[in-house]
């Protein structure tokens, strides 16, 4: 990485630490509605408790225990050392302070470190004293506090100077905590008293009533500073102690921290009642019992996004914003069973206790007489401002909040609407559907009546209409109107299947319909049902409602489920679409149920826009408009590489390259990512270059496994998202290379490789030396035993024809007193004397060797003069040669077959055709070896041409046998007195030389 990108990517680090998420804890709720999650020290999350927490730029928390520091990302603690060679002061951490400069300061019990960029650096003047307190203020200067027996001091540092006062014992023993506040007044808490060191002079106050020892700071909404007392948190006025009053439990307990958060609320360490949260006049306690770590609060710290983070004695926990606060029991909410809400404003739930109406944080019960020990299932009120309630005692209206019994055979009610005319419609499990006028007497409608085995789940007013709208438990709605059912839809229609949960009017009149298969519509006679296979997380939905940003609200199965209404009806109107939607579950405080909980309607929207949701305990809240939305990319880092299980620390070749050992086999990466709002819902994605060839997305998963790689450099690179889906795209990246091992390195191969072709080499010429004796071997053979033919020929047949000749010579003498006897014998010897003379042209053509020499052309053309001087007419015909491309070797059997070839299309033409010229044509061509014999004689019978010559004679039957043992193509064209024609085409594969022995060895072996 370039000294450029390192500083970009500081600058990037550095912008992430310091800058503001969009929304933190909202101070209107209590602790207990905040996400709480806890690491003990029981469970093995440190040796130690947790003294002090703060938070590097590159977004690791720092945790100070007497056992050493530890750095944690959310999900592992890990304990720090600096390198061998820097050592700290002591291993028993007091204090810990992230400095504007990306320093970390580490205040011990015997010294003052400070850690950057690799370098350990400590102070002298603070050697042997235990850091209690440690600031940096406005101006970059750090403020560190050295405790001892019998003075303590104060030391300010800037760059390289350092001032220390208090050796004249004027701060007791100990400074024990330092605050600037937003005037940049620096105040000092000692063993004994308070002072305000800057501006100067410093000036010393005294406090009566207050701790021994003042170890903690603060101030309010005012500017004004905060101090802990025996008797709750105080104000500090004009140099005296005021009351800082809060209603709620809390106010006497011993306070030992304080911690303004950033949108207000004041959160209080105690000595041993946990943390008090003061915001909005109001106090409210988390306590051990509550699920708090410990009781003993040891640090407060708030991280860049936000988050609590409280250290105790037994563990550490951290606090943050959800979507969905819960109100429970512990707010003082019986368990919710439906949820209305009013027109002015108000909400309103029924409970297993009666009535509740919440406005803002105004809370007004009402508890029925006459219930005795029943509960309120669902309740409506009537336009008259009459309260109709069913309880498990039947149906009945409150006046006065007494419960005045309508009918008492209703006990398994549903649901509950009112129509335009003010009249109250019930459905019961058992019973059916019932009309309840605002006077007068009910009236029943059984299941059976409406065609129905089972019973409605779900009922709503079709308001443009007038009618009613029922659900079934099976499955399928139905239309009621004047008595009756006037329209039906099952899934036979497109609806969706199972459970009908609740209905929904759209801005176009259009029903939206909540069922255990998915969320249908119904639009001009036809539905349409949006499932998981449409982008939905789940098929199971409970309920709907829209909020006032134009966003649909689902309750599902699987959480609360967000989309944009634009959204559902663009897939309306084109369903190969995906919807795009959010879903919240639990680590967003969402409490989801398998089925819906409580009666319908099931959710309500308050005047405010928050929603409420019904659940089995209390009810959800969420603001459309204050969603947590967690905006900041989390850094990213690359922690350790573990080969063949040893470990390497990646910290440590910052901006360098990590060098793997040679046969490295099992790789594992150590990477992870700094945002500790939900770091169970990060997620990442990785890739090595020079390996892989796509990123991996591997969920929430912090290690990358490799086996087995080439030795070579690589570069790995790892991306993460937050909890809210923001996506960190510059990353980290880690260069690392693998060392070959001498059998994996270039020359060894390039020496491999060479060995090997002088091996092939020296093969193949011992292959080709081989293969010359060889056809040496059968060549000199096959001219021996040409010449042995050849010389027994000339020795025993033709002698004994010519001794035969010699006699029937003289016989002609003995009978030439009979002249046709003679006749014949001279033709007996005119036919012996041709045989003679073919037997001497064989014996010619065994004794010519294809050792004598490779040129064609010559071979031919001395043939050619030999016939013409034998010639045994007038006038021989004129014979020529003509070449054709740049002459070549032929392979010598190839050479013999093709003056064969030619020298018998010579003598025929010779001896046969009674020409006048006689051409000879070679072509040397790239592709093929051509030769062409031609004359200007009489032709050939077409008979003896089409069966390949006379009966007795082989001359062209012997041709054709030679052309294709040499794989050529012999034709023969003639017509009468046009001349003949003979052309044999060889491929050049075949017929150039290559070598001694070359592809031609199968030629010789045909041969």
């Amino acid at each position: 990485m370039t000294r450029l990108a390192r500083i970009v990517a500081m600058a990037w680090t550095l912008m992430l630490a310091w800058c503001v998420p969009a929304f933190a804890l909202d101070p209107r709720l209590e602790v207990s509605q905040y996400g709480h999650s806890s690491w003990k020290i029981r469970d093995g999350f440190s040796k130690g408790p947790v003294r002090s927490i703060t938070q590097t730029p590159d977004g690791y928390l720092w945790l100070a225990t007497e056992f050493g520091l530890l750095r944690f990302d959310g999900v592992r603690a890990v304990a720090w050392q600096p390198p061998g060679d820097q050592p700290l002061p002591s291993s028993d951490i007091v204090r810990v302070l992230a400095s504007r400069d990306g320093a970390l300061w580490i205040g011990t019990s015997k010294g003052l470190a400070r850690w950057k960029n690799g370098r350990l650096t400590q102070y002298a003047e603070l050697t042997g004293r235990f850091v209690m307190a440690i600031l940096e203020d406005s101006e970059g200067t750090v403020w560190a506090s050295g405790t001892a027996v019998p003075s303590g001091i104060l030391c300010a540092i800037r760059e390289q100077n350092v001032t220390c006062t208090g050796d004249t014992g004027i701060f007791g023993f100990a400074v024990l905590a330092l605050y600037e506040d937003r005037s940049r007044n620096l105040w000092v808490g000692s063993s004994g008293g308070l002072w305000r060191w800057r501006p100067a002079p410093p000036s010393f106050f005294r406090l009566p009533g207050s701790p021994d020892s003042v170890q903690a700071f603060d101030e309010d909404r005012d500017g004004q500073l905060l101090v802990p007392s025996r008797s709750g948190v105080r104000r500090f006025v004009n140099g005296r102690l005021d009351s800082y009053r809060a209603t709620g439990p809390g106010q006497q307990a011993v306070i030992t921290r304080l911690l303004r958060d950033r949108d207000g609320a004041l959160w209080a360490g105690t000595r041993s009642e946990g943390i008090l949260h003061i915001a909005g006049g109001r106090t409210d306690v988390f306590s051990e019992g509550d699920g708090l770590s410990g009781g003993n609060v040891e640090a407060l710290f708030e991280d860049r996004e936000g988050n609590v983070w409280v250290a105790t004695t037994d563990g550490l926990d951290r606090f943050r914003g959800l979507a969905a606060s819960t109100i429970s029991r512990k707010q003082g909410l019986s368990a919710a069973n439906a949820v209305r809400a009013s027109s002015d404003g108000s909400v309103w739930m029924s409970t297993s206790e009666g009535i509740e109406q919440r406005t803002n944080d105004h809370v007004r019960k009402i508890r029925v007489r006459g219930l005795r020990d029943a509960a309120v299932g669902n309740f409506v009120v009537d336009d008259g401002g009459r309260t109709w309630v069913a309880t498990t005692l039947g149906i009945g209206y409150l006046e006065q909040d007494t419960f005045v019994a309508t009918d008492t055979s209703a006990r398994a009610v549903r649901s509950m609407v009112k129509d335009e005319e003010g009249i109250v419609w019930v459905t019961d499990q058992y019973r059916g559907l019932l009309r309840q006028p605002p006077s007068g007497r009910a009236e029943w409608t059984t299941w059976a009546a409406l065609g129905h085995k089972d019973f409605a789940t779900a009922l709503t007013v079709d308001r443009r209409r007038g009618g009613l709208w029922l659900g079934f438990w099976d499955g399928g709605i139905a239309y009621f109107e004047d008595g009756g059912i006037r329209e039906a839809f099952t899934t036979r229609d497109g609806l969706g299947g199972g459970r009908i949960a609740a209905f929904r009017f759209g801005p176009d009149a259009s029903l939206w319909v909540a069922t255990q298969s998915g969320l249908s519509t119904l639009r001009n006679g036809q539905f349409s049902t949006i499932t998981s296979e449409n982008g939905l997380p789940c098929d199971a939905v409970h309920s709907i409602i829209d909020d006032d940003l134009g966003s649909v609200w689902l309750n599902t199965a699987c959480g609360l489920v967000r989309a944009a209404a634009a959204d559902i009806d663009a897939w309306v109107a084109d369903r190969r679409r995906r919807i795009k939607v959010e879903v919240f579950d639990s680590s967003d405080g969402v409490r989801s149920n398998a089925s819906p909980a409580g009666y319908e309607p099931f959710v309500a929207k308050a005047g405010d826009g928050r929603l409420w949701f019904v659940r089995e305990s209390g009810v959800d809240i969420v603001d459309p408009s204050r969603l947590p939305f967690n905006s900041l990319p989390p850094p990213v880092h690359v922690e350790q590489v573990i080969a063949d299980r040893r470990p390497y620390d990646a910290g440590a070749v910052a901006g360098g390259q990590m060098l793997l050992p040679a046969l490295t086999r099992d790789l594992q990466i150590d990477y992870t990512a700094l945002s500790l709002v939900a770091p169970e819902k990060m997620r990442f994605r990785y890739l090595l270059e020079g390996y892989d060839a796509e990123w991996h997305d591997v969920g929430t998963r912090r290690q990358a496994f490799y086996n087995d790689l080439p030795p070579r450099r690589y570069r790995f690179r790892v991306l993460a998202s937050n909890n809210s889906g923001v996506w960190n795209e510059t990353g980290a990246a880690l260069e690392l290379s693998i060392a070959p091992a001498y059998y994996q390195t270039i020359w060894f191969r390039v020496a491999v490789v060479a060995t090997m072709l002088l091996v092939l080499a020296a093969l193949y010429r011992l292959r080709v030396v081989y293969l010359a004796r060889r056809f040496n071997l059968r060549m000199e053979e096959r001219v021996n035993e040409r010449t042995r033919i050849a010389r027994d020929l000339h020795d025993t047949l033709l002698q004994s024809f010519q001794g035969a000749l010699l006699k029937f010579h003289a016989i002609t003498y003995e009978v030439a007193d009979r002249p046709q006897t003679k006749q014949k014998l001279e033709g007996v010897i005119d036919q012996a004397m041709q045989a003679i003379s073919e037997g001497r042209d064989a014996v010619q053509g065994l004794r010519s060797s294809t050792l004598a020499g490779n040129d064609l052309a010559r071979a031919l053309g001395a043939l050619g003069e030999e016939l013409a001087r034998d010639h045994s007419g007038d006038s021989p015909p004129a014979c020529s040669v003509q070449v054709e491309g740049a002459p070549r070797d032929l392979a010598p059997l190839v050479h013999d077959d093709v003056y064969r070839i030619g020298a018998e299309a010579l003598r025929n033409a010779f001896r046969h055709a009674e020409a006048q010229r006689i051409e000879i044509e070679i072509r040397y061509g790239q592709r093929v070896f051509r030769l062409r014999v031609r004359d200007d004689g009489k032709g050939m019978d077409p008979t003896v041409l089409a069966e390949g010559g006379r009966d007795g004679h082989f001359g062209l039957a012997g041709m054709h046998e030679r052309a294709s043992l040499i794989k050529g193509k012999l034709a023969i064209w003639s017509e009468r007195d046009s001349g003949t024609e003979a052309e044999l085409v060889v491929p050049a594969s075949t017929a150039y030389s290559k070598s001694p022995a070359g592809p031609h060895t199968s030629d010789m072996q045909a041969t």
